[in-house]
């Protein structure tokens, strides 16, 4: 697997405060990877050390391969950063604005009228190119900030909140717009204490609390390391005694930990086994008579995963424990 970033120990210390504590963080390429976190856990200071914008405390971390603290000109070229606050010239028009970016990347100037246009069109305001700046709505002066990291065609893209401060229609569209730069072959690394958001998006998260990683990887493999088993959902078709017979039977089968009964037929079994024996499970209940509509697993969305591993780490923090590291 080539990796796009890694940190290994990442410390960041302000005047004695410890803002990230030892980070241990691998990307993929070709990911969108997701930093969940409240505010003030990490993150900005996380990415802002990955933009060679802060010296790490101590530990160490790379991007395509380049070292942020030796090596910072070789990782400026291959990342494209978005902070959380972003500046925009309101004096000057919308191509000016992605020219002026250009030219300090030295792109010479057939280039740059090429690169420009293309921009516009992938972030969809080519027919804004003449407008002044100060005229764009927030949402497309974030997609255009978003283009200006683009100029000189990065392969790593660090996005601090990107959605913040955008209506649902302009957070559809940044989503989109990210989703078609991993189909060019981005890797996208973006923050977000917005866990929908994310969650809609991401193909990998980490989870991040007060400077540590609490979890890290697919959301479906972070839910099966904090589970022993898993949650069936099923739905029964008949009357009650129907009902009633099918909840009797999953409850007295040895893979079935416990049968929770909800309206219009549905059960939800707490069920300890794997993905082969769900499947058997299924085979008994249809070959006992049981008419069954629906059966699949429940997935965990990725807030309540979130609040899942805060509370063991807030638990084992009550307890005198070490910080949670089998999930990292």
């Amino acid at each position: 697997m080539s990796l796009a970033v890694r940190t290994e120990g990442l410390v960041k210390r302000y005047d004695g405060t410890l803002a990230v504590a030892g980070v241990d963080l691998e990307v993929a390429a070709g990911e969108i990877h997701g930093l969940v976190g409240p505010n003030g856990a990490g993150k900005t200071t996380t990415l802002k050390m990955l933009a060679t914008l802060l010296l790490p405390t101590a530990g160490r971390a790379e991007v395509a391969g380049a070292d942020v603290v030796r090596e910072p000109d070789a990782v400026r070229r291959v990342i494209g950063y978005m902070p959380d606050s972003f500046g925009v010239y309101d004096d000057m028009k919308v191509w000016e604005y992605l020219d002026f970016f250009a030219r300090c990347y030295g792109l010479p100037p057939a280039r740059r009228r090429q690169m420009i246009g293309d921009l516009l069109e992938l972030v969809d305001l080519a027919d804004k190119r003449e407008a002044p700046v100060q005229a764009l709505s927030r949402g497309m002066q974030q997609r255009l900030c978003l283009a200006h990291t683009l100029v000189h065609d990065p392969s790593v893209l660090l996005l601090d909140e990107p959605a913040s401060g955008l209506d649902p229609r302009a957070r559809v569209e940044l989503r989109e717009l990210l989703r078609e730069l991993r189909a060019l072959g981005k890797t996208i690394l973006i923050s977000s204490h917005i866990l929908p958001e994310l969650e809609e998006l991401c193909t990998s998260v980490t989870i991040i609390d007060r400077g540590r990683v609490l979890a890290s990887g697919r959301v479906a493999d972070i839910e099966a390391r904090l589970r022993a088993g898993a949650v069936l959902r099923t739905r029964v078709l008949g009357d009650e005694p129907a009902i009633a017979a099918a909840a009797a039977f999953f409850t007295a089968d040895p893979t079935v930990v416990a049968v929770e009964r909800h309206d219009d037929g549905w059960l939800e079994l707490a069920f300890r086994g794997d993905d082969a024996e769900s499947a058997a499970l299924l085979a008994r209940a249809v070959g006992s008579g049981h008419s069954i509509a629906t059966y699949a697993r429940a997935a965990s969305d990725l807030e309540e995963l979130f609040l899942q591993v805060t509370a063991r780490e807030a638990a084992g923090d009550d307890a005198g424990q070490t910080p949670t590291e089998g999930a990292r």
